[in-house]
């Protein structure tokens, strides 16, 4: 919109609500940010920072945030998307999947070997969303869609170097999905959230847990296990974990019009393209750090990759399965999903 027609229109507003040009323009909304990750840690300084400070720039400063990482502002990780539909907050960061079951047709992007690039896989994950499940997060306006990088093994007293290696072994898991995954491979799945995992290393609750590479130092993986096992890059993650950045409805509706289109421009597909992007890129930095410990690193190959997909395919026949019993179309969500994480990677 030209300056001149921008201006006119706002003063035709301020005459007809009766409110000074200067006062209606120079009024400005205070957002408050949710999440559970610590304040070191790479998402928070990397994505949830940068993204808040770009919204304030290009608000001129009228959209303020006020910042709160680390469960600061009270309740469990597991209440945080609800606290964005209550109103308790104003935006979250979060894994959709802490409420296992809630947001189902999500899920497909955490299936195994489904993907190896965060920023395709997001692009793909938004357009899903937007043509497959558009009511999925209907709750609450959504800003972003995201995945991390590839997750993979961290263990504490003993290398995992084959299928055979995770028999028993209580492996800690983010999500549904991903705990099923784990059981599907011989494993003692254990659901927690991230928060959760240095405690139960450290106490033996578990003796494993999968992330990925960039969330290591933010929860002392490289300090509290020895040994990491991973993937190469040619095939698909062992896993990924979906993530939703999300606002509450009437606090976005009640946005002035140039602040709601502010908002608007930093969500959407280039903003879920961007946050899984930067999370993935943060994977060297997170691999340094288990390195420069002196920590062993197992790379699994190919034939040992192809052993965990027969043993894991059943989870995507389950989820299927799943979906149809809930009236939707499994098979045609996981290809249509496939297809689209395809299609972003070029």
């Amino acid at each position: 919109m030209k300056r001149r027609s921008f201006v006119q229109g706002t003063a035709a507003a301020a005459a007809t609500l009766g409110t000074p040009l200067a006062a209606l323009a120079q009024q400005t909304v205070t957002l408050k940010f949710h999440t559970f990750m610590a304040p070191m840690s790479n998402v928070w300084l990397t994505m949830h920072k940068p993204w808040m400070e770009k919204v304030e720039k290009d608000s001129g400063g009228r959209i303020k945030f006020e910042a709160y990482p680390a469960m600061q502002l009270g309740g469990t990780p597991v209440q945080l998307y609800d606290q964005a539909r209550d109103g308790v907050v104003d935006i979250v960061w979060t894994l959709p999947a802490n409420t296992a079951g809630r947001f189902p047709r999500i899920e497909v992007f955490e299936l195994p070997f489904m993907m190896n690039n965060a920023e395709a896989t997001s692009k793909a994950y938004w357009e899903y969303f937007q043509t497959q499940c558009p009511d999925e997060f209907k709750e609450t306006q959504v800003i972003a869609l995201h995945v991390h990088g590839p997750g993979m093994f961290h263990s504490a007293n003993k290398q995992i170097r084959s299928v055979a290696d995770l028999k028993g072994m209580k492996v800690r898991g983010p999500t549904r999905q991903i705990t099923k995954m784990l059981g599907s491979v011989g494993a003692t799945p254990v659901g927690m959230p991230l928060p959760q995992i240095p405690d139960a290393l450290s106490k033996g609750t578990i003796e494993a847990c999968v992330i990925p590479w960039e969330v290591v130092p933010s929860v002392k993986v490289h300090e509290l296990t020895k040994f990491h096992s991973e993937f190469d890059n040619t095939g698909g993650a062992l896993y990924t974990t979906t993530f939703v950045m999300a606002m509450n409805k009437a606090k976005y509706d009640g946005l002035q019009p140039d602040l709601k289109k502010v908002i608007d421009a930093n969500s959407g597909l280039a903003a879920s393209a961007w946050l899984g992007k930067t999370q993935q890129s943060n994977d060297p930095n997170g691999r340094k750090a288990a390195v420069d410990r002196g920590n062993t690193i197992y790379q699994f190959t190919a034939a040992q990759r192809e052993e965990f997909i027969k043993l894991s395919s059943q989870i995507d026949d389950e989820w299927v399965a799943d979906m149809d019993k809930r009236g939707f179309k499994g098979a045609q969500l996981l290809s249509t999903a496939r297809a689209l994480i395809a299609k972003h990677k070029g």
